[in-house]
């Protein structure tokens, strides 16, 4: 295939995370409106960790704009839902709004079927595991795909990813700060911020530092990304293996509601927390091991990236072209095997840039062994993203890939550039130093800009038809459930079973 047209191949997708709250800022804890239809089977809005969690996710789409665009509509189907039946708006933080008690914080509810209850339950398994609070932090996953490209290939950039994405944490890192609700109770080094707020001074990235979504349990884990074998067998192992801790809490309360799915260290796949995900499409009740097994990668989901409060859907177009680039880079550089001290260095190169990141002088670990200042080693990997910037604007007939990498180089030269710092900037300059005011202004001006844009009849009708379509499928489904529930745990958990 020649290289423009296996460039053009590029497919992505974006899911975006984003809570509904009311207009102080404090989180909402209605129900998931019927309007937008059920959160089980609708193929465009669904909820998350919470109730009051959307979720929102796009087609795939070969171009940047495209993939905005469908965005940027699911966003205006969205806020014209809210708007009709109230004063909620959607966050546009990553660190949550002003949270109540952890128990009062409401998990998704998916309705009475079988597959509707397991997604329930497993949410109250995080809950009991991690608690509720860590479940509300929201972001952006970006799915990525390139055709020819083996399962062998999609490892070679993940290794590689997972050893520079401390890069994207620094560039795009948009959670610096949070509200005092979020850690509660908990142990967590911040400092106040004009006596408004908590924050790192030099933090880039909260929600991916050891106060989000992180897990001392799941630090067992350790996978290797040497092979697809490696990885599934990694996770075979933490979907298995009983952990004391898990069967403390058992399966069932003493009243006998179901408390979690399992005891095993992960309930499921999804429980496993990382900065990128080998992906496949699952066939409807299959499990996605078994996918990625039997039929290889298909695309790789970047999870990484935080909400930007200034950009309306919380990315913008420059931003992804800069992870296509990246994402490039990843896949072509040398890519050799990882080891657990690696892995291990990789970890703390995480969390030191996602809580000291724009500090002066930040050293990190590299492969080689020895400490690399960020700077440094930042610009290296900048310079040799330059071959795939000039590729994809040969591709595209643009400067616009270009555009982005010169962007990139500017913020890592000047911290001051950064989201990071410019949220802290703004907290002090108009918000005395308050997280949830800025971030609340932010979302009401994000609303406003939104709601001003065309929004057509026709879409309306669409969404609509949409909505409908998805609630009556959840009716048929709950219909057609014959078997005790029980039943369908057990089948659904057992090593063995491919599909339910």
């Amino acid at each position: 295939m020649p290289e423009t047209e296996h460039l053009l191949g590029i497919r992505r997708g974006i899911e975006k995370e984003s809570l509904r709250v009311l207009p102080s800022g404090a989180l909402a804890l209605t129900p998931h409106p019927q309007a937008l239809g059920s959160a089980l089977t609708h193929p465009h809005i669904t909820t998350d960790y919470s109730e009051s969690q959307l979720e929102l996710i796009t087609g795939v789409h070969a171009g940047v704009e495209a993939c905005l665009q469908e965005l940027t509509e699911i966003h205006q189907a969205v806020y014209h839902v809210l708007t009709e039946q109230g004063e909620e708006r959607l966050w546009v933080g990553s660190m949550p709004c002003g949270l109540p008690a952890d128990e009062t914080i409401p998990i998704g509810r998916y309705g009475s079927s079988n597959v509707g209850r397991a997604k329930s339950i497993y949410r109250m398994g995080l809950g009991q595991r991690y608690g509720r609070r860590m479940q509300t932090i929201s972001g952006i996953h970006y799915n990525w795909s390139l055709p020819g490209v083996s399962s062998e290939r999609y490892f070679d950039l993940i290794r590689n990813f997972r050893r520079h994405g401390w890069l994207i944490l620094y560039l795009f890192g948009a959670s610096p700060a949070l509200c005092s609700s979020f850690v509660e109770g908990r142990d967590h080094g911040l400092q106040p911020f004009m006596g408004k707020s908590l924050h790192r001074p030099h933090a880039t990235s909260l929600r991916m530092g050891p106060l989000g979504y992180q897990s001392d349990a799941q630090a067992s884990i350790r996978p290797s990304y040497n092979s697809l074998r490696c990885y599934a067998n990694s996770l075979q192992d933490a979907l298995t293996r009983p952990y004391p801790a898990y069967e403390a809490i058992g399966i069932r309360t003493p009243g006998g509601d179901y408390a979690q799915l399992s005891t095993s260290l992960l309930q499921i796949e999804n429980e496993f927390y990382g900065t990128i995900r080998a992906k496949r499409t699952i066939r409807s009740g299959e499990r996605p091991l078994h996918a990625l097994r039997e039929r290889g990668v298909e695309y790789v989901e970047v999870r990484l990236m935080d909400l930007d409060p200034f950009e309306p859907v919380g990315i913008g177009a420059e931003t992804i072209r800069f992870l296509d680039l990246f994402l490039l880079h990843c896949l072509h550089a040398e890519s050799p095997p990882d080891t657990p001290q690696e892995i291990d260095a990789n970890s703390r190169n995480q969390h030191r840039v996602a809580a000291r990141g724009r500090e002066p002088g930040l050293m990190l670990e590299h492969m080689s062994g020895e400490e690399r200042s960020l700077q440094d080693w930042g610009r290296e990997l900048l310079d040799a993203c330059e071959v795939q910037a000039a590729a994809l604007d040969a591709a595209h007939a643009s400067t616009a890939y270009r555009a982005a990498l010169e962007t990139a180089r500017q913020r890592l030269a000047d911290p001051d550039l950064t989201p990071s710092a410019r949220i802290l900037a703004a907290m002090g300059r108009e918000f005395e130093g308050s997280y949830v005011r800025f971030i609340r202004r932010r979302s009401d001006q994000t609303l406003a800009d939104l709601m001003a844009l065309p929004f057509t009849e026709k879409q309306r009708a669409r969404y609509e038809a949409m909505a409908l379509d998805s609630l009556l499928e959840q009716a048929r489904i709950e219909a057609s459930d014959t078997e005790p529930f029980e039943s369908f745990r057990r089948r659904y958990l057992d090593p063995q079973t491919t599909e339910v």
